[in-house]
C-alpha cells in the first residue's frame, strides 16, 4: 500500500478519541466510588467491565477486519461506542454501567486491531516507529485534556447551578456521566468522518495474510509474539494502575480535592506522557528503540519510586514524570512486535490488542490488595512488576526490521554508492 497520509491523519485522529474514553476513568475514579457508594476493589471492576473486552474481543476484531476491511469495522466500532455511551447516561445503575461499558470497549477494541496495521500499511514499515509515537502523541493529548474537560464541568456546575445543557442530561448527582454524552458526540463526528474518508476495502491486506483461526492459534504458540502480548499486558496494567490511582492516593495520603487537585495532576500525568513522545520521535531518530525502551524504564521506576514516598511537593512532580517516562512505551513495545515477525502482522496486531485485557486486573488487584493491606502505598509497589517485564524488553527484542534513524540512513546511503 502506498503512503496515504490522509489516512494516517484519519488514524492518528481516531487514536485521540480512542485515548479521551479509555482514559476517562482516572479522572472521575472517587465520583464513582461516591455515587456507587462502593470500595476500590468494587470500583476496580468499572475498568475490569471496560478493559476484558480487550480479551474477548480482539482476536475476533481481527477475523473482522480481514473480512469487511478496516473503514466498514471502525463504523461499526463507533456506532457501538455511541449506543453504548447513550445506554450508560440513560441507564446509569451499576449492572447497566457494566453493559455499557463492556460495549464501549468492544467498540476500542475493533479500533485498535483495525488501526495498528492499517498506520504501518499507509505510513510504511520503516517509518512506523515514528508514527506510532505520533499516535502516542494524540492519545496522551485527548487524556490530557479528558480530566481538564471534567474539572471544568464540574466547576461549572457549582457557578451555573445546574444551568449547564450537558449537565441538564445527567442525574444531578452524577455530573460525570456528562462526559459520556460529549463522547458520543465525539462519535458522531468520527463517523461522518470516516464515512467520506477514501479507503480501500482492505487496505492491509497488501501487507498481512488472511486472517484465520488457525493463523491466530499457531501464532499463539510463537515464543516471540507470547512475549510482546505479556508486553502488552504489563504496560496497559502498569498505565492504567498507576492513572486511576493517582486521585485516590492524593486524597489519602497528601489530602488533596479528588475532583479539582487530582484531576489536575491526573492531566499533568498524561500532559508529561504527551512531551514525552516529542522526545521519544526525536530520540527514535537517532537511536536504537530498544535502548529508548531501557533508558525510559530506568526513569519510570525512579519516578514511581518517588511518587509512592517522597512529599507533597515531590509527588506532584514524580506522578507526571512517571507519565512522561511511559510515554513511548506502548509505541516501542508494538512496533518492535510487529517488526519482528515476517507475516501476519493483522494476526499479531489482534493478538497484541488482546494484551489490553491487563489493564481489567490492575485497579480490582490494586484495590484488594489496598483493602487486604490497609496501604494503597504499599499495593501500588505491584506496578514494578510489570514495569520490571517491560524493562527486559529492551534486552531480548530482535526486531526483523530496526527503526529508521539518521545513522542507519547514512549508512544505507554510503553504501549504496560504494556499490
Amino acid at each position: 500500500m502506498k503512503k496515504n497520509y490522509l489516512i494516517v491523519l484519519m488514524v492518528l485522529s481516531t487514536f485521540f478519541v480512542i485515548s479521551f474514553i479509555t482514559n476517562l476513568l482516572a479522572p472521575i475514579f472517587p465520583a464513582l466510588i461516591q455515587s456507587y457508594d462502593i470500595g476500590l476493589t468494587l470500583a476496580g471492576f468499572f475498568s475490569f467491565a471496560f478493559f476484558i473486552a480487550y480479551g474477548v474481543m480482539s482476536i475476533p476484531a481481527g477475523l473482522l477486519v480481514q473480512s469487511l476491511g478496516e473503514k466498514k469495522v471502525m463504523l461499526i466500532a463507533f456506532s457501538l461506542a455511541l449506543f453504548g455511551s447513550v445506554l450508560f447516561v440513560s441507564m446509569p445503575v451499576f449492572a447497566v454501567a457494566m453493559l455499557a461499558l463492556f460495549l464501549i470497549g468492544t467498540s476500542m477494541a475493533l479500533l485498535q486491531v483495525a488501526i495498528n496495521p492499517l498506520l504501518r500499511a499507509s505510513g510504511g514499515s520503516k517509518h512506523f516507529a515514528v508514527f506510532s509515537v505520533a499516535a502516542q502523541l494524540m492519545f496522551g493529548g485527548a487524556a490530557t485534556l479528558s480530566p481538564l474537560v471534567y474539572s471544568a464541568l464540574i466547576k461549572a456546575d457549582a457557578h451555573a447551578q445546574g444551568q449547564n445543557w450537558l449537565l441538564q442530561l445527567v442525574p444531578a448527582d452524577m455530573t460525570w456521566l456528562s462526559m459520556y454524552v460529549l463522547f458520543a458526540l465525539l462519535c458522531v463526528v468520527m463517523l461522518v468522518v470516516i464515512s467520506v474518508v477514501p479507503m480501500k476495502e482492505k487496505a492491509q491486506a497488501q501487507s498481512t495474510q488472511q486472517n484465520s483461526i488457525k493463523q491466530s492459534l499457531q501464532l499463539f504458540k510463537d515464543p516471540t509474539v507470547i512475549k510482546f502480548f505479556f508486553a502488552i499486558v504489563a504496560y496497559v496494567a502498569l498505565e492504567q494502575g498507576v492513572a486511576n490511582s493517582i486521585s485516590v492516593f492524593l486524597q489519602t495520603y497528601h489530602q488533596l480535592d479528588p475532583n479539582t487537585q487530582g484531576a489536575q495532576v491526573v492531566s499533568q500525568f498524561w500532559l508529561s506522557l504527551t512531551l514525552g513522545c516529542l522526545l521519544g520521535i526525536v530520540l527514535l531518530k537517532f537511536f536504537d528503540a530498544k535502548h529508548v525502551l531501557l533508558a525510559f524504564s530506568v526513569g519510570a521506576v525512579i519516578s514511581l519510586l518517588t511518587a509512592l514516598f517522597a512529599g507533597t511537593e515531590l509527588v506532584l512532580w514524580a506522578f507526571p514524570a512517571v507519565g512522561f517516562f511511559l510515554s513511548i512505551m506502548w509505541s516501542v513495545i508494538f512496533s518492535l512486535a510487529l517488526n519482528s515477525v515476517a507475516k501476519g502482522h493483522g494476526t499479531v496486531s489482534g493478538i497484541l490488542c488482546t494484551g489490553i485485557v491487563g489493564g481489567a486486573f490492575a485497579s480490582p488487584i490494586v484495590g484488594a490488595m489496598s483493602e487486604l493491606t490497609g496501604s494503597l502505598q504499599l499495593s501500588l509497589l505491584l506496578l514494578l512488576i510489570p514495569l520490571g517485564y517491560i524493562l527486559s524488553v529492551g534486552i531480548w527484542a530482535k526486531p526483523l526490521i530496526a527503526n529508521h534513524t539518521f545513522k542507519r540512513n547514512s549508512q544505507t546511503a554510503t553504501l549504496a554508492e560504494s556499490n
